[in-house]
């Protein structure tokens, strides 16, 4: 069947109609058929960014939704937080529903991204590339297809894997096994795929390194969550634990990739602007942003790009929204919070993390480089209807300002004094909202490290890891491993996952952690009472395995005339017990 593809605009003038048929031009102006395209290597770069800019869709469309950001208010390293009118973000902290179709928009993004990188896959060998140019695009195709479902999978556990023919959406449900089989089939055939040079880094494409970690970190979860080392893929091989050693093995061996020598370099409130500043609280430490001047970050593997061009509607995510969404809510003085910038306030972080953290490791640099204390502020609480406010911001992802060079005032993103002459989107000059254009690391090296001394018990990559951090040798042990992934990767997106496949037991008591612990809501002094909504984290985790709910619209979908609906809601989501009616 001819698929028509919409990844490109097509400016049309005025024309003028004549009657006659045979007067007109047939030609497809409006879209894109696979009868001529993908056609040459143009094209087909057109169709991989395409897929790539899925990415970028998620993060503007549907942010609150995304996995990404789920995946921290789910976690027991951060609440909802936010303003009193952002249930959504506490109903992510509480496993529970805010509406029927809460997580709806950021589904239907991932299809489509499948979607554009099934195309590629079936149409990339038209395009007349070189083998080695072939098999990379071929591969960065796989690597997508393999993330987005590895979201979708950790998100619904239960869902349509339609992987077959980009025709073809309907499908039925899979889980376990069978999902996971085709994340990791996926991962591995993009690394196996790949050349093994290095390709220019830092602009957002992944290579066969990326495919390696990837493979890694989908296994951990899978073997972990579902109790089970090998895997049957869909072509009929099995993938082993042995397998993904060796592509571990390979990709601390052979990837280049390496560790950023100071641990708070690798965030942007080190950059030369603010770092020396007098309102720094990192002054007189010497730290350097490894990005300073668009520098490339060695340790960087898997990363989301933004722009310059952001505008309210389709292109909105091509400012990272997700430092936005973190920001620093309700405080109306820059000064006040230097260097972070004005946001909404979500993900605050849970002081338990905090006391775990200082008793287990009391002199690991991490902490100080990874969460920021109010108090080192001139901060006052419920300054914007906050709910679950801590005290605590995490500042790996937050919206960082910087002081004029002409010493008049702030602006409200540092990338204005670092870069002259900077373009944005019309009427965005100075945008709290739009002009953050900070890399997101969705992967680094130090956790492939650590997946090393995971799984091939390697000492030297766990002792590589604390040597960073300045911190003694410890023995690989699981406690250790555990302790140490959390420290590292806090606020990465991955704890979630990690509490999910080191067993129930682990993740509801990680979970209730969260109960009690100090906060205000609306300026009022008090604790996360969770408990009071529907029985608390615990119970939560324990009736959802920590799945969120499949969109109600989705089954509706799925239903055909006469016939029970095809797809199945998830457990722990009934009509009204897993509501979110708001904080009280």
């Amino acid at each position: 069947m001819k698929k028509i593809l919409y990844f490109a605009a097509v400016a049309v003038g005025a024309l003028s109609l004549a009657s006659c048929e045979s007067f007109l031009d047939t030609t497809n102006y409006w879209s894109k058929t696979t009868e001529d395209f993908p056609a040459n290597e143009a094209d087909a770069q057109q169709i991989l960014t395409g897929i790539y800019n899925n990415l970028n869709v998620s993060i503007g469309n549907n942010v609150h939704q995304n996995h990404f950001l789920w995946s921290l208010a789910a976690s027991d390293d951060c609440l909802g937080g936010g303003g009193a009118n952002d249930q959504a973000m506490q109903a992510h902290d509480l496993l529970l529903n805010f509406g029927a179709n809460l997580y709806e928009g950021f589904y239907k993004d991932r299809y489509t991204g499948i979607a554009r990188a099934n195309v590629a896959i079936e149409t990339f060998e038209n395009c007349g590339l070189d083998e080695a140019t072939l098999n990379q695009y071929l591969g960065e195709a796989y690597f997508l297809r393999a993330w987005y479902y590895y979201e979708l999978a950790s998100m619904f556990g239960n869902i349509p894997c339609p992987v077959t023919s980009s025709a073809d959406a309907t499908q039925p449900q899979i889980s376990g096994e069978a999902l996971w089989g085709q994340i990791l089939q996926d991962a591995k055939t993009a690394a196996d795929m790949m050349p093994s040079t290095i390709i220019d880094r830092g602009n957002g494409h992944v290579d066969k390194y990326c495919a390696e970690a990837l493979l890694g970190r989908a296994y951990l979860f899978y073997s972990g969550f579902y109790q089970d080392e090998e895997v049957s893929l869909p072509n009929g091989e099995t993938l082993k634990k042995a397998d993904v050693q060796a592509a571990i093995t390979d990709c601390v061996n052979n990837s280049g990739y390496s560790l950023v020598p100071d641990y708070h370099n690798l965030w942007s409130y080190t950059n030369r602007i603010v770092v020396e500043d007098e309102l720094s609280p990192w002054k007189g430490n010497g730290y350097e942003y490894v990005n300073n001047d668009g520098g490339v970050n060695p340790e960087a593997m898997f990363i989301i790009k933004f722009n310059t061009q952001p505008s309210w509607g389709t292109t909105i995510g091509y400012s990272n929204q997700t430092a936005l969404f973190m920001g620093v809510r309700g405080q109306s003085n820059d000064p006040d919070h230097f260097p972070f910038g004005t946001g909404w306030g979500m993900c605050p972080v849970n002081p338990s993390l905090v006391a775990d953290w200082k008793a287990t490791e009391p002199n690991d640099p991490r902490l100080d480089a990874s969460i920021i204390s109010v108090d080192k502020w001139n901060y006052t609480y419920g300054g914007d209807s906050n709910i679950q406010e801590t005290g605590y911001y995490q500042t790996k992802c937050m919206p960082v300002i910087g002081r004029k060079a002409d010493g008049s005032g702030f602006w409200k993103s540092y990338v204005n004094e670092m870069y002259e002459g900077l373009v944005w989107s019309e009427g965005n000059e100075d945008n709290f909202q739009l002009n953050l254009i900070d890399d997101m690391v969705m992967i680094r090296f130090a956790e492939v490290l650590l997946m090393d001394a995971e799984l091939n018990n390697n000492q030297a990559s766990f002792d590589a890891v604390r040597a960073r951090a300045g911190l003694p040798s410890k023995p690989i042990t699981e406690e250790n491993i555990r302790n140490e992934r959390r420290w590292e990767l806090a606020f990465e997106g991955v704890r979630y996952g990690d509490m999910r496949r080191y067993g129930e037991s682990y993740a509801v008591a990680a979970l209730d952690k969260q109960e009690g612990v100090a906060c205000y809501n609306s300026g009022v002094k008090g604790n996360n009472h969770a408990s009071q909504f529907n029985g608390g984290y615990g119970n939560r985790y324990s009736k959802t395995k920590g799945f969120v709910a499949l969109p109600s619209a989705q089954i509706s979908l799925s239903a055909s005339a006469g016939e029970q609906y095809k797809y199945q809601q998830n457990e722990g989501w009934g009509a009204t017990d897993s509501e979110f009616a708001g904080w009280q």
